[in-house]
C-alpha cells in the first residue's frame, strides 16, 4: 500500500527533506532507551541529560550530523560468562537523536555519576541592516540616465 504524505502536494515542491527528518524523528521516538530529560537552564540555554549508567566516556560518542544531535553508546563490558538470575540493568548499544533547529549550538558534554549532560544554546543573531543599490535595467528606455535608488532592508531575525 502506498503511503500518503502531506508533502505529496504539487504546491509543496522541495520539501522532501522535511519529510525525511520527520520520518527519522518518528522512528527514533519509539525506543525509550536510554531515558532522558530536557531542561531549560537559562532563557536561551537547554540541557539534555541521558541516564547512561554503566557506560564510560570511551563507550559514548556525541556528534552533530546535518541538523541532528546524535548520541551513541556502545558498552565495552563483556559478560565474561556470567549467569544472571535477573538482568534489569541494560548494557546494550543505543543511538538517540535530537533534531536541532536553526541557530542551536551544542556547547559541550560532560559525564557525571552515570548521567550524560549535553548543553545547548540558542544563539541569537544580531539584527543587521544593509543598503541594496537598485539600478535601471537594460530594458529601460532611459538607460542613458542610469537612475539609481537606495532601499534600506532590515531583517527581523
Amino acid at each position: 500500500m502506498a503511503r500518503l504524505s502531506v508533502f505529496d502536494s504539487p504546491l509543496l515542491l522541495g520539501f522532501d527533506h522535511f519529510e525525511r527528518v520527520l520520518d527519522r524523528v518518528a522512528k527514533s521516538s519509539h525506543d525509550g532507551y536510554p531515558p532522558y530529560n530536557i531542561e531549560q537552564v537559562e532563557e536561551n540555554q537547554l540541557r539534555i541529560t541521558l541516564a547512561v549508567a554503566g557506560f564510560s566516556m570511551d563507550d559514548l560518542a556525541v556528534s552533530i550530523e546535518d541538523n541532528q544531535l546524535i548520541i551513541r553508546g556502545r558498552s565495552g563490558e563483556d559478560d565474561g560468562g556470567r549467569i544472571f538470575l535477573h538482568r534489569g540493568i541494560a548494557s546494550r548499544q543505543f543511538q538517540r537523536s535530537f533534531v536541532l533547529a536553526e541557530g542551536i549550538e551544542v556547547k559541550g558534554a560532560s559525564l557525571d555519576n552515570g548521567l550524560l549532560h549535553i548543553d545547548i544554546e540558542r544563539v541569537m543573531p544580531e539584527p543587521r541592516a544593509r543598503t541594496v543599490k537598485i539600478e535601471a535595467g537594460s530594458g529601460n528606455r532611459r538607460s542613458s540616465d542610469k537612475q539609481t535608488k537606495s532601499i534600506e532592508m532590515k531583517s527581523d531575525v
